[in-house]
């Protein structure tokens, strides 16, 4: 009881500021009486929202379309950033080369690599999508662990060598448990951008049944209605795969601080 009161305290300024804003936009749109193509009121939206769940735009299987995307292009772009920071960790060398390539790769816009992501895998494969979220969730999973990795305690460090601990030893002791919360800190970040990725990829050609299809489709039939429903559908998709990682977090590393201080709070 006294968890779920913390809660509530800790979450009502917010819940308070969401509801105040959703309410002075409604009545700004009914006073002002603006035109749905410049902004609807979010009664308008809620109503295409249900209206279009499963029929017409059908933003359910849409959504699940660019769910399967976005998540996908998450676990690739994090599995290959967590091995290849595993694989540079050990020598500076390695980190040398391969770091000026990571980040020239990341600066690449998104809207460029999209259409030869499209090439690569086919306009209507979702491999497409999942390989541009995969894109963009990469560098910050694969630098993040790479600070984990490397910047440990060295107090630690030189406690362990002292008991002659091996390589190994360290590495599974040591260095994975240190590296462990800047992976989950990578992979919130992650969630988004792997979103950001499929939906843009999604813009480019690709199956009806996606969110970012139905954003373009509704905008071009002047259904702004349906383009924000589908918006809405994004943000939520996008809180809901941040609050699996936040989960995941309070499992995995329930002695570090951040979660500590978070349940004392």
């Amino acid at each position: 009881m006294t968890r779920a009161r913390a809660l509530i305290r800790r979450n009502l300024p917010a819940l308070v500021v969401l509801v105040a804003t959703i309410a002075v936009w409604e009545l700004v749109i009914r006073v002002l009486q603006v035109r749905s193509f410049i902004l609807p009121a979010p009664s308008a939206i809620i109503g295409a929202l249900v209206q279009n769940w499963t029929a017409d735009y059908q933003l359910y299987p849409a959504a699940r379309t660019t769910l399967l995307e976005a998540g996908g292009g998450l676990v690739i772009g994090a599995g290959l950033g967590t091995v290849t920071a595993f694989a540079i960790a050990r020598f500076a060398t390695a980190r040398e080369i391969v770091l000026p390539v990571a980040v020239a790769v990341n600066a690449i816009p998104i809207v460029a690599f999209a259409p030869i992501a499209n090439n690569w895998f086919g306009v209507l494969s979702p491999y497409s999508k999942m390989a541009i979220a995969g894109a963009l969730v990469f560098f910050p999973i694969m630098i993040n662990v790479l600070r984990g990795l490397t910047q440990v305690d060295e107090s630690a460090l030189e406690l362990m060598r002292s008991y002659a601990a091996g390589e190994m030893a360290v590495l599974r002791k040591l260095r994975i448990p240190n590296a462990l919360p800047f992976f989950l800190t990578g992979l919130k970040i992650g969630t988004t951008l792997a979103l950001i990725g499929a939906v843009v990829g999604e813009y480019f050609g690709g199956l009806n049944a996606a969110l970012g299809r139905v954003v373009v489709e509704s905008a071009s039939t002047l259904a702004f209605e349906v383009t924000w429903a589908a918006i809405l559908v994004v943000s939520v998709t996008g809180i809901a795969m941040y609050l699996v990682v936040t989960a995941a977090e309070r499992v995995l590393i329930p002695w570090h601080s951040s979660v500590r201080g978070e349940r004392v709070a």
